[in-house]
């Protein structure tokens, strides 16, 4: 880390990156650079999710490139780079049919093409935010205990868009 990208005194960092670092790259990449769609797409969020719901969002539009292949965000065009939303709570995991789960109870695959029917609750959350973004979005849920192992046992960048995790 150079003295021009080195953290604010006290800013948490969290997969060697900033939260402001990882806002300004989910709000260039995703959302075109206007912060208002953004805020626009955490409100829709915001106003769906059962109380105490915390939300990130993670992969490549946090970290602008492919954890896979390095691939810099959108490489096959514009809008094909999903967005990976995570609701973390134990309410949240409520919404999702057993076989939907990797580890039940605490850990669910994600809402999306590959699963379409493993939470049938939210998929108009899921069809309102990608008609925002014009680009797939997938839903997973999990526990407060998985973010915290990802983010800072593993080094797994993401952001957080609603309350708080791992703290």
């Amino acid at each position: 880390m150079t003295d021009e990208t080195a953290p604010i005194s006290g800013e948490r960092v969290q997969g060697e990156m900033t939260a402001a670092e990882k806002r300004e790259n989910v709000i260039r990449l995703a959302f075109g650079g206007d912060p208002r769609r953004f805020e626009a797409f955490c409100d829709v969020v915001r106003q769906r999710i059962p109380p105490g719901t915390a939300v990130v969002l993670r992969g490549s539009a946090v970290t602008g490139e492919r954890w896979k292949d390095g691939a810099p965000f959108d490489a096959d065009g514009p809008g094909t780079s999903d967005l990976d939303l995570t609701l973390v709570g134990d309410e949240v995991l409520q919404h999702f049919k057993l076989t939907g789960f990797y580890v039940p109870g605490v850990h669910t695959m994600p809402l999306g093409d590959e699963h379409p029917d493993i939470a049938p609750g939210l998929l108009p959350l899921r069809k309102q935010l990608m008609d925002m973004v014009g680009r797939p979005v997938n839903i997973q849920g999990t526990r407060d205990f998985v973010m915290y192992l990802r983010g800072d046992l593993l080094g797994q960048p993401y952001l957080t868009l609603i309350g708080t995790v791992g703290e």
